[in-house]
């Protein structure tokens, strides 16, 4: 595809992103700098879940409350909806590799200094709302760096399949840290798996710092001006094929993945299990979203149709968990609730990559993570309420509505900026549904 101005110019009534072919699933780890990025990320990504699962089980046995969990997410992605544009503009301007140089550092600080807290014996329930603000300011700019340097690393050919990866990575760890989390809080306290999270991210520094800069595609920064933050907003919204996915995610992602809500909450009040439960549960999502991510990764295209259909699935299957009646129903059904999570994430990121200017990179990718991330702190503090005013069913149940909705609406207009409309007609004694364009259904008629 194109990556310079023209790529502006891309036709509003076709939403479909192809790469130019279908690559191996792994294609993107032959290049040296994206391999020494991958394997440092796995190692902090682990890490990441060791300290998200433990804080989310910290913070309720501390306090009870799903809505105190509710409150420690907002916490750390409110940053992230006060400022994450501005991340953009800064992640534009400045070597991302050098950004994430210091992003990762402090990152690593964090967990370190909530470690200390808990091994000490004098955290308190604020020592993790501060930590957890904290980590949301440094994701404001490691967030759209890290992004966007993927692209630099591998190149437009490769980009596509190299985003799918990173969420391959992110799951892969998914799946490790919160059986470790399970097993440390049980055995020897929630202190040490902090303490390994704040050391995991030496891993990415070093991968980092043996990079071959000679080797990274280069990309015209940003200089330094007024106007840039309003400039990355316009050029957004003269884009239908960039704006409606990530309004679509804005919602899935601000009331559809509270899932430290609600599977902290079924696990403790719903089906009475403890933590190496909790963490099982995280692992069978994980297992899910990694399946997913592995499939997109041998995917050569991006479809929006493929996206408003797997958010609508996303929304129906968090409705069947929320009333499942059993505890093994449940755990089955979040497999596949990770599998099209991570669908409907790898989609629109992808879209979303591919759709726009390497040099308005950061601020586009800065503004998804702030409505992706960002709504957190709305989305989060409501279904908290809601899961301890109503109950996990009804909490899980609702996010599940609500992505849903947003599935069905964005999905329409889409349809209706493109020129589409359903077409119904009996083939044998059955009916068939197909999407086709207005003018086709008008030449049919």
């Amino acid at each position: 595809m194109s990556t310079g101005p023209g790529a502006d110019s891309a036709p509003v009534h076709q939403p479909t992103l192809k790469t130019r072919r279908r690559g191996e699933t792994f294609s993107s780890l032959g290049i040296r700098n994206y391999r020494l990025f991958f394997t440092g990320a796995i190692v902090s990504n682990t890490g990441t879940w060791m300290a998200r699962i433990t804080q989310d089980w910290l913070v309720l046995s501390i306090t009870g409350s799903a809505a105190a969990v509710g409150i420690t997410t907002a916490l750390q992605f409110l940053p992230m909806l006060l400022f994450g544009l501005y991340g953009g503009v800064i992640a534009d301007r400045y070597p991302k590799r050098n950004l994430l140089l210091v992003s990762q550092a402090a990152l690593g600080l964090c967990g370190i200094a909530l470690a200390v807290l808990t091994l000490s014996g004098n955290v308190q329930v604020w020592h993790v709302y501060l930590i957890a603000f904290l980590l949301g300011m440094v994701t404001v700019v490691d967030n759209p760096a890290r992004q966007s340097f993927v692209s630099e690393m591998v190149g437009p050919a490769q980009l596509r399949n190299a985003v799918s990866l990173n969420s391959a990575n992110f799951q892969s760890a998914r799946l490790i840290g919160p059986a470790v989390a399970g097993v440390l809080i049980a055995g020897v306290g929630s202190g040490w798996a902090f303490l390994l999270n704040g050391l995991s991210f030496i891993a990415p520094l070093i991968s980092l710092l043996l990079m071959r800069t000679g080797e990274l595609h280069k990309v015209e920064r940003a200089p330094r001006g007024k106007g840039q933050l309003r400039e990355g907003l316009r050029y957004v919204a003269g884009r239908p094929d960039l704006i409606w996915p990530i309004v679509l995610v804005g919602f899935i992602g601000t009331f559809g993945f509270n899932f430290p809500i609600w599977l902290t909450a079924f696990s403790s009040d719903v089906f009475h299990v403890g933590a190496g439960t909790y963490g099982f549960l995280n692992t069978l999502m994980a297992a899910g979203s990694l399946v997913g991510a592995l499939a997109a990764a041998r995917r050569g295209s991006t479809r929006l149709r493929m996206l408003v259909i797997a958010a609508a699935v996303f929304g129906i299957l968090e409705i069947a968990a929320a009333l499942s009646p059993t505890f093994w129903l449940f755990a089955l059904l979040l497999v596949p609730i990770g599998m099209i999570g991570l669908t409907v994430n790898i989609a629109a990121n992808s879209a979303v990559q591919m759709a726009t200017d390497p040099a308005m990179r950061g601020r586009v990718m800065s503004l998804y993570m702030m409505v992706f991330a960002g709504g957190t702190p709305i989305g989060a503090p409501l279904l908290g309420w809601v899961t301890d005013t109503y109950g996990a069913r009804a909490g899980f149940a609702a996010g599940g509505a609500i992505s849903l909705l947003a599935a069905v609406v964005v999905g329409l207009v889409l349809a209706r900026v493109g020129g589409l409309k359903v077409a119904w007609a009996w083939r044998h004694g059955h009916p068939r549904v197909r999407v086709v364009s207005r003018e086709r259904l008008a030449v049919v008629a």
